[in-house]
C-alpha cells in the first residue's frame, strides 16, 4: 500500500470514528442525560387530568352578608368514555337525557362533544376537556331529576349526578350589583394560551368586575386527579390525587341595603324621566365614602340578571347583552360610560378662576347671551341674571359668567396664534381634578374620559384629517347637515387649532370634554373632604375560611386638587347654595340633611335610531352633610333631561335611605349607618359559605 493509499484509510477511519463519536454522545445526551425531561413529556402526552373545582370564596359585604357565594347545585355529567363505547356512540342516551333535562338533543350532543371534533363555525357550548372529564350537561338539576339518572343505570349509561358547587348571587336585601360582582365561567383557551395565567381546563375562573380582580384569592386550589392512559384511551394507573383547597373570602365596603336603594333610585329616575318624553336609555349612580374612597354602593342601569351566566346563555340573552336595542346591559356606565358633564364641571371652573386671579366675592355680569365671534352662546334657558356674585352664578347655573372669562383667558394666551408658554388655567385645573385619568378603581375595564386640551386637538386632527377633507364621501347620509358639513371644512383647515369656541364651551363642561361617573364623583369627593382625590376601593379586606385576614386594602391618595384653601371653603358654600336656592332648591327643600352639590344638563348631538334628536344628559353630582360631609353621591342618567327634575330627585331617594329620612324627618332607626358611619372593624364571614354541599342518595 503506497503512502497515498495509506493517508486515505487513515482519514476515512477518522472521519468514520468522529461520526460514531458524535452519534454515540447524542445517544448519551437522549437517552441518559436528558432521559428525565423526554420521560416527563412521553407521560404528558398519556396523561390525563381530571378537575376536581375547589368551593369559591364567598363576597360579602361590609357587615358579612353575601352577595356573591356558591351554593350547592345538582350536576348531572355524561362520560364520553362510556357513551363512545355503546354501539350508537350514545345518540339514545342523549335524546333520553334531552327529554328528562327538557332540552334539545342537538344541544345535548353538543355539549358533549371535543371543541376540536366540531366545525369552527359550530362550536359553541362544545367541551374544551378531555373524554375523561365528566362532561357538565346542567348544573340546575332537580333532586329527581338527579335520581332518575342514578336509578336508571342501564337508560343512561355513562350518565352521572352528583352535587357541585355553584356559583349564587343571593340578593339578600334585593340588590343586583351584577357590574360590580361580575361572574365566572370555565377558562377559555385564550386564558391557557396567556403565560400569566396557570389554570387547568375546565376549571372555573372570574371573568368580569370583582370575581375577575380578585380571581387569585376566591379561586382556592382545585383537586387534580392525574391519570395515565394507554394509545386507546384506556386508564393504566392514577399518577397522582389531591383533594381542593376552598378559596378565600373577600369583604367589600359595599353595603347590601344601599345597593339596593341605589339601585331603586336609578331605575326610579329612569323611570320618572321616561314618563316625561325624555329617551333616558342608561343611567348610573355611586355613593363613596369621601374620607377614604370607599365605594359603598354602585349602580348601573339597564342590568341583567348576574345568576343567568351560570345556569347557561341562551343564545338571544347574549345577543340582548350586548344589543344596543336593550341598552347595552352588559356595559357598566358608572366606569364605562363617558358623558359630558356640563355644569357640574363648574366648580373645575371656580379653581381655574381663582388661578388666573379672578375674585370670587366680585360681581360679574350674566346676560341671556354672549357672542364670541360669529357664534352666538346662550345662557341656561337664556335667561339674564342681571349682575351677581359668584356663589350665585353658581347657584342658578350661569353660563354667559363663564363663557367671558374663558374666551379672556384665551386672547390672553395668544388666541389662534398661542404664544408660550400658555397659561391654560382650565385645562391644567381639570387635569389636576383627574380628568382625562383613570381612577385606579379596583374594577376591569375602567375608561379614562377625555381632557380635550391642545395636544389631544393635535392628536385628533392627526387621525382624522383625512376624513374631514373628504366628508362629503365618507359620511353617512344622515350626517350631511349643512351644520356638519361646515364642522367637517373648518376642521380640515385647521382643526388642531384650540378655538375660542372650545374653550368656552370646556368652561362648562361641554364640547369634547367627558367624564365618567366614577370620575366625577371622586372630583366632588375631594371638594368635601378638603382637596384629597381617593382611589376609588370596593374590596376591603381577604379573610380566609377561617376568618384569618390575608389581605388589607388601605385607602390610597391618587392625588391633590389644585385648590386653595380658599377656594374650597367658596366652593363648600356656593355648592350649598345650589340646594338651598338654586336650581335644585325646589327638590331639596325642607330636607332634613344639608346637601351640596351640583346640577348639570349636558347638550348631546347626534340622533336616536329612531331618528329623533338625542336628549340631555341628566346630573347631579353632590355631598353630605355639607357642614360634615361624608358621602358623596352622583347621579346620571343618559337622555334623562334637566338635572335638577330627575338626577337630584334620584340623589335625593339615596340620601333618604341613607341617613332614613322619612317625610323630612330623620329616624335614626332607619338610616343605614349610625352616626359614626360604616363599620370599621371586619365582619365575621359565615363558614357555611366555604363547605361543600350535600350529596343526593338513591331511596
Amino acid at each position: 500500500m503506497n503512502q497515498r493509499s495509506r493517508l486515505s484509510l487513515i482519514v476515512t477511519q477518522t472521519l468514520v470514528l468522529s461520526l460514531m463519536l458524535a452519534l454515540f454522545g447524542r445517544l448519551f445526551f437522549l437517552q441518559v442525560a436528558s432521559g428525565l425531561k423526554y420521560q416527563n413529556a412521553a407521560l404528558s402526552i398519556q396523561s390525563r387530568d381530571i378537575v376536581n373545582p375547589a368551593i369559591r370564596g364567598a363576597i360579602t359585604d361590609s357587615s358579612g352578608l353575601p352577595i356573591a357565594m356558591d351554593r350547592p347545585g345538582m350536576q348531572i355529567t355524561v362520560n364520553r368514555s362510556a357513551t363512545d363505547a355503546l354501539p350508537d356512540k350514545g345518540l339514545a342516551v342523549f335524546a333520553r337525557l334531552a327529554t328528562l333535562l327538557a332540552l334539545k338533543p342537538a344541544d345535548v350532543y353538543t355539549k358533549t362533544r371535543l371543541c376540536g371534533e366540531l366545525p369552527i363555525g359550530q362550536r359553541t357550548g362544545c367541551w374544551n376537556g378531555t373524554r375523561q372529564q365528566p362532561i357538565p350537561i346542567t348544573k340546575a338539576a332537580t333532586e329527581q331529576e338527579a335520581l332518575k339518572v342514578l336509578e336508571n343505570p342501564t337508560l343512561f349509561a355513562g350518565v352521572d349526578a352528583a352535587p357541585v358547587p355553584v356559583r349564587s348571587y343571593p340578593a339578600l336585601a334585593g340588590e343586583n350589583a351584577a357590574h360590580v360582582l361580575g361572574y365566572t365561567g370555565v377558562v377559555t383557551d385564550a386564558d391557557l394560551a396567556n403565560p400569566n395565567n396557570r389554570f387547568y381546563r375546565n376549571e372555573i375562573v372570574g371573568k368580569s368586575g370583582l370575581e375577575y380582580v380578585y380571581d387569585n384569592y376566591l379561586r382556592g386550589t382545585p383537586g387534580v386527579k392525574t391519570l395515565i392512559v394507554d394509545r386507546k384511551e384506556a386508564i393504566t394507573s392514577v399518577s397522582h390525587n389531591t383533594k381542593p383547597i376552598p378559596g378565600n373570602n373577600l369583604v367589600t365596603h359595599l353595603d347590601i341595603r344601599l345597593q339596593a336603594a341605589t339601585e331603586a333610585a336609578l331605575a326610579s329616575s329612569v323611570k320618572r324621566s321616561r314618563s316625561m318624553g325624555y329617551h333616558a336609555d342608561s343611567g348610573a349612580a355611586i355613593v363613596m365614602d369621601v374620607t377614604n374612597g370607599a365605594i359603598l354602593a354602585m349602580a348601573s342601569y339597564p342590568t341583567y340578571d348576574p345568576n343567568m351566566w351560570q345556569v347557561g346563555l341562551t343564545t338571544q340573552q347574549a345577543k340582548d347583552l350586548f344589543s344596543a336595542s336593550t341598552g347595552v346591559p352588559a356595559l357598566s356606565r358608572a366606569i364605562q360610560g363617558e358623558y359630558a358633564p356640563a355644569s357640574t364641571f363648574k366648580s373645575v371652573s371656580i379653581v381655574a378662576a381663582t388661578s388666573a386671579g379672578y375674585n370670587m366675592n366680585s360681581l360679574y355680569d350674566c346676560p341671556a347671551e354672549l357672542k364670541v365671534g360669529t357664534q352666538l352662546f346662550k345662557n341656561f334657558e337664556t335667561k339674564s341674571q342681571g349682575r351677581i356674585n359668584m356663589t350665585e352664578a353658581i347657584a342658578v347655573s350661569c353660563d354667559t359668567i363663564w363663557y367671558q372669562i374663558a374666551f379672556d383667558q384665551w386672547l390672553k394666551d395668544g388666541g389662534l396664534n398661542p404664544h408660550s408658554p400658555v397659561n391654560d388655567y382650565f385645562f391644567n385645573a381639570a387635569r389636576g381634578f383627574g380628568v382625562g385619568k383613570k381612577t385606579g378603581i379596583d374594577l376591569p375595564g375602567e375608561l379614562t374620559g377625555r381632557l380635550p386640551d391642545r395636544q389631544w386637538k393635535q392628536n385628533y386632527y392627526d387621525a382624522n384629517k383625512a376624513f374631514f377633507c373628504d366628508y362629503a364621501k365618507r359620511a353617512k347620509p344622515s350626517d350631511l347637515t349643512p351644520y356638519l358639513i361646515a364642522i367637517a371644512h373648518e376642521n380640515c383647515l385647521d382643526g388642531n387649532k384650540l378655538r375660542a369656541g372650545d374653550a368656552v364651551n370646556f368652561a362648562i363642561g361641554q364640547g369634547d370634554t367627558l367624564v365618567t361617573p366614577i370620575q366625577l364623583t371622586d372630583m366632588y369627593a375631594a371638594i368635601a373632604n378638603g382637596g384629597t382625590l381617593w382611589k376609588p376601593e370596593i374590596a376591603q379586606a381577604v379573610l380566609t375560611p377561617a376568618g384569618k385576614v390575608i389581605k388589607s386594602f388601605t385607602p390610597v391618595i391618587n392625588g391633590k386638587i389644585p385648590a386653595t384653601a380658599s377656594d374650597i371653603s367658596f366652593l363648600h358654600t356656593a355648592l350649598r347654595a345650589v340646594a338651598t336656592r338654586g336650581t335644585a332648591a325646589p327638590v331639596f327643600a325642607n330636607f332634613p340633611i344639608d346637601v351640596a352639590g351640583k346640577t348639570g344638563t349636558g347638550q348631546v348631538l347626534g340622533r336616536n335610531p329612531n331618528g329623533s334628536a338625542k336628549d340631555d344628559t341628566s346630573w347631579f353630582a353632590s355631598y353630605a352633610p355639607s357642614s360634615s360631609p361624608r358621602y358623596a353621591v352622583v347621579m346620571m342618567v343618559s337622555q334623562g333631561g334637566f338635572g335638577a327634575s330627575i338626577s337630584a330627585v334620584g340623589v335625593k331617594d339615596i340620601y333618604s335611605a341613607l341617613f332614613g329620612v322619612v317625610g323630612n324627618k330623620v329616624d335614626p332607626t332607619k338610616a343605614i349607618f349610625g352616626p359614626s358611619g360604616p363599620p370599621v372593624a371586619l365582619p365575621k364571614v359565615d363558614p357555611k359559605y366555604a363547605k361543600l354541599p350535600t350529596g343526593v342518595s338513591k331511596s
